[in-house]
């Protein structure tokens, strides 16, 4: 999607309870990420390898350009990344309308409409335009509107201009190496179906909680994609459109009335290789865990707690996984941040009814669910779900866990069982 840079500015006055579920629930779907988030993220793939863009057709869609910090970024950093060709396209109604506004056909057909109409640029090469020794974004500007061919209009049709399952958009899809952007919210599952049927190499923004969708979980599973290394907890600063209500508890305005809002619950997806999903987790030992570990949930316990309906200990911390743990254990979905799959396995999510059955997972039986509402569980949960239980301290339903193993433990234990 459309995205600016912010100017400098008094930091925002709280940290917002506003998640990206809660926006794609309202179909808020106008958030334009930061360009020095944009930045840390590319940067560590170059640390990993340079040569990561280079020789590349890079596709940034559902991005206005020159609002988009996406854009910004690849067309600064054209020559040093090595890119082959630049594309970005904006989409029909974009509520933040940006200088492209000045090219006449970028109105055509508007009539009293403020808002512009779809455009696709491509830039194939990037050089010193206005003669100051430099070659910058203010160069790729100046191209832009010296060369029409440059740039051309998005029609619509059963889509509005631009959206991404377009014809004329899937056809530039179809151009592209990698595709970067941050994509509309209540499209997230869609979005991400069409990148993996095009076999196409990405890097996207999207909330925590996608990690257990039923359409993108297997893809994690199967090691086909994964978390991005430079946001890891936290929130973040995401531009809103002007029209977008202010009532998130961290937000802010700048000094030229642009609304800010903070986002809880972020992060990056992708399938291009990183050095951080190659380190390996240090973990203390289940006895040391249960004598050392900074979290009372587990310090002082006489062992980790195991779930009443399927074989496998709880573990709610992901820096309180047992080193010397054989077995299944369910973790939060926070886990994938530090995931190395070399050194885990995953084996399941718990939002996934069909596959908890399948690696065994019982239903949670009356009696449980009676227990759970004695003790005044409110959830609405009843026998038959195939949904993670524990009995104490006291009777509970476990909130979205993925079940993992270590790889060379259990591929051990394994061995010693033939």
């Amino acid at each position: 999607m459309p995205t600016r840079q912010s100017k400098q500015a008094p930091p925002p006055k709280a940290a917002s309870n506003r998640s990206l579920h809660a926006a794609k629930t309202t179909k808020q779907d106008e958030f334009y990420t930061q360009y020095i988030d944009i930045q840390k993220e590319v940067e560590a793939y170059l640390e990993f390898d340079p040569d990561t863009f280079r020789g590349k057709v890079v596709y940034c869609n559902c991005d206005d350009p020159f609002e988009s910090n996406f854009f910004k970024y690849f067309a600064a950093n054209f020559n040093k990344l090595g890119i082959r060709k630049l594309i970005a396209t904006s989409y029909d109604g974009s509520p933040i309308a940006g200088q492209l506004t000045l090219f006449p056909e970028y109105n055509a057909g508007n009539g009293k409409r403020d808002k512009p109409k779809a455009v696709a640029v491509m830039l194939d090469h990037v050089k010193d335009e206005d003669g100051d020794g430099a070659a910058n974004i203010t160069d790729v500007k100046l191209f832009l509107k010296r060369n029409k061919a440059a740039r051309i209009a998005l029609k619509a049709d059963r889509y509005p201009g631009g959206d991404f399952r377009s014809p004329e958009c899937i056809a530039l899809l179809k151009e592209a190496d990698i595709v970067v952007t941050n994509p509309p919210f209540s499209l997230f599952k869609e979005y991400v179906a069409q990148l993996v049927a095009h076999e196409k190499k990405f890097l996207i923004i999207g909330n925590l909680q996608a990690i257990t969708y039923l359409e993108v979980f297997p893809l994690i599973k199967e090691n086909k994609l994964w978390l991005g290394p430079t946001i890891t907890s936290g929130d973040r600063e995401f531009r809103v459109p002007e029209h977008y209500p202010l009532n998130a508890a961290g937000w802010r305005v700048d000094e030229n009335g642009v609304k800010y809002i903070r986002v809880k619950g972020v992060r990056w997806y992708t399938n291009l290789d990183h050095g951080r999903r190659h380190q390996r987790l240090e973990c203390m030992t289940m006895t040391d865990n249960l004598r050392f570990s900074k979290h009372k949930e587990i310090k002082g316990k006489a062992e980790y707690e195991r779930y009443v309906n399927f074989d496998a200990i709880e573990v709610p911390f992901s820096d309180a996984i047992p080193s010397d743990y054989d077995g299944i254990m369910g973790v939060p979905v926070s886990f994938l941040d530090k995931y190395n799959p070399d050194q885990f396995e995953i084996v399941g999510n718990s939002d996934d009814g069909a596959m908890m059955s399948q690696i065994g997972v019982r239903p949670l039986g009356r009696e449980f669910i009676n227990a759970y509402r004695a003790r005044g569980g409110t959830g609405h949960y009843s026998p038959g779900m195939r949904m993670l239980g524990l009995l104490k301290p006291q009777p509970r339903v476990i909130f979205k866990r993925i079940l993992i193993r270590q790889r060379d433990r259990a591929q051990s234990a394994r061995g010693k069982k033939k």
